[in-house]
């Protein structure tokens, strides 16, 4: 099953064939298209490069890269793969990649939540509120100790909370509409709307 570039529309429903309803994320996936082929051979490793999008405005290099197929793209990923085939440079496919029923993998960049404390971020407990709470109900507390006189790397502090790559396993494919490009995943999917997403065989 190949790899496939969309961008998250949002989350409706849909009722399935025995009448139960089902809720659905919907993706605009595809088509990609192939712009390079990397080999054991000429790069070490076996990989494609494919591009998403109509893109705007693309830099001197990467319009000359990407011209061999024929494309503008907005966005470019590589995936790593075990077996080339016979792909070629100008190769492109849809959602009829997929069928319905299919188990695949999503994976998307979640919401940024911006600056966040222990609580939201850890689910720490706060102090009391009163004896001596001296209002610091949500302050982390102590964090070190006399010995390293350092701060391990690792511990959970405040700090930048969301905007990470994330991966939904096993979602089923319970819609597709080859004419509008449409995909739709059984479930949730990580990212706001119009966040990039990929599509992959579940591992």
């Amino acid at each position: 099953m190949k790899a496939l570039l969309g961008t998250k529309i949002g989350m409706t429903q849909i009722i399935g064939e025995d009448g139960v309803t089902i809720p659905v994320t919907l993706i605009q996936a595809g088509p990609v298209t192939v712009t390079q082929v990397k080999s054991v051979e000429t790069d070490g490793y076996n990989a494609v490069q494919v591009a998403y999008g109509e893109g705007k405005n693309l830099s001197k290099a990467v319009a000359g890269h990407v011209k061999p197929a024929g494309v503008t793209p907005k966005e470019i990923r590589e995936f790593v793969i075990d077996d080339l085939g016979e792909l070629k440079v100008g190769d492109s496919w849809d959602v009829t990649e997929f069928e319905l029923g299919d188990v695949i993998d999503a994976t998307g960049t979640s919401k940024g939540k911006g600056w966040a404390g222990t609580i939201k971020r850890h689910n720490f407990k706060r102090h009391r509120k009163t004896h001596g709470g001296k209002g610091n109900t949500r302050k982390v507390g102590s964090i070190g100790s006399m010995y390293p006189q350092k701060i391990f790397k690792g511990k959970r502090m405040a700090g930048h909370m969301g905007a990470e790559q994330v991966t939904v396993k096993n979602l089923t494919v319970a819609y597709i509409s080859a004419a509008d490009n449409l995909i739709g995943v059984k479930g949730a999917v990580p990212g706001p709307k119009k966040g990039l997403i990929v599509l992959g065989g579940a591992k």
